[in-house]
C-alpha cells in the first residue's frame, strides 16, 4: 500500500490562509489505512483547524468530505459539486489523488495535506515499512522475494558492499542489511546458486516518468489508434 504521513500543522495552516472557505478531503483506501488521510484524520484535523481559526479570529469555514479513492475519477465526480462551492480544498491523498482531483478542478487550488512516503507494508499496529519502488522491472524471483533495491540503503543488486555490520547496513539506524536477508531467505530455500550469477543491470527504461499503463483488453479501435 501507499504510505504517507500528514504535513507539520503549521504548514498547513499556512498553505490555507488565503482561504476562506475549505474543503478537507479524505481518502478512504491507503492512506486510511496507515491513519494519515481516512475519515477520522479529516475529522481531526477539520476539528483543529476550526479550533485554530477561532483562537486567531480569522473568519474560515472548513467543510469535509472523504471518498473511497482520490486516484479514481468515479470517486472524485459525486464530491464534485460539493468542491466547487469551495474556495479551496485540501486533500489528505496521496500525491496521486491530489493530481487527480487538481486535474478536475482545474481552476481551484487543490492543497496536499499529506507528504508520500513509500510503498510498504503493515509490520505491526502503528509501524509500516517500505518495501517497493515501483522500478517497473522487478528481481524478486531472483532473490527470495526481497527486493534489494528498495531495503539496501544503496539500491546495489549486485551485493553485498561489505560494510554489514552486525547484520545491519552501515548506513545507520535500525536497517536490516538486505543482503544478509536476501543470502538466509534463499539459503531456506535452497537456492544459494543465485547469489553466484550476476544480477542483469536494472533496466532503467522501464521506470521513465510519467509512466503509464494500459490494458489492452479495455482498448477500443479508436482508442488504440486502429481503423476497423
Amino acid at each position: 500500500m501507499i504510505v504517507a504521513e500528514r504535513k507539520p500543522f503549521e504548514e498547513i495552516k499556512e498553505s490555507i490562509k488565503d482561504y476562506r472557505k475549505v474543503l478537507v478531503l479524505g481518502c478512504g483506501t491507503c492512506v486510511s489505512v496507515c491513519m494519515a488521510g481516512g475519515e477520522k484524520e479529516v475529522g481531526l484535523l477539520a476539528t483543529e483547524l476550526r479550533m485554530n481559526a477561532g483562537l486567531e479570529k480569522r473568519d474560515i469555514e472548513i467543510m469535509e468530505a472523504t471518498i473511497q479513492r482520490q486516484c479514481d475519477k468515479e470517486y472524485i465526480e459525486p464530491i464534485l459539486e460539493q468542491a466547487r462551492g469551495c474556495e479551496a480544498i485540501l486533500s489528505l491523498g496521496c500525491g496521486a489523488g491530489v493530481q487527480l482531483v487538481a486535474e478536475m478542478l482545474e481552476t481551484m487550488p487543490v492543497l496536499p495535506g499529506l507528504n508520500t512516503r513509500f510503498i510498504g507494508i503493515t509490520e505491526a499496529e502503528g509501524a509500516w515499512s517500505e518495501r517497493c519502488r515501483a522500478c517497473g522491472d522487478c528481481v524478486l524471483a531472483t532473490f527470495g522475494g526481497i527486493c534489494p533495491v528498495a531495503r539496501c540503503s544503496k539500491g546495489l543488486i549486485n551485493g553485498p558492499c561489505g560494510g554489514n555490520q552486525g547484520g545491519k547496513c552501515e548506513a545507520g539506524g535500525d536497517k536490516d542489511c538486505a543482503w544478509e536477508l536476501i543470502y538466509h531467505r534463499l539459503k531456506k530455500q535452497g537456492r544459494l546458486a543465485n547469489l553466484r550469477k550476476t544480477a542483469q543491470l536494472r533496466n532503467y527504461a522501464t521506470n521513465a516518468h510519467p509512466a503509464r499503463q494500459v490494458n489492452e483488453a479495455y482498448q477500443t479501435p479508436e482508442k488504440a489508434g486502429v481503423k476497423s
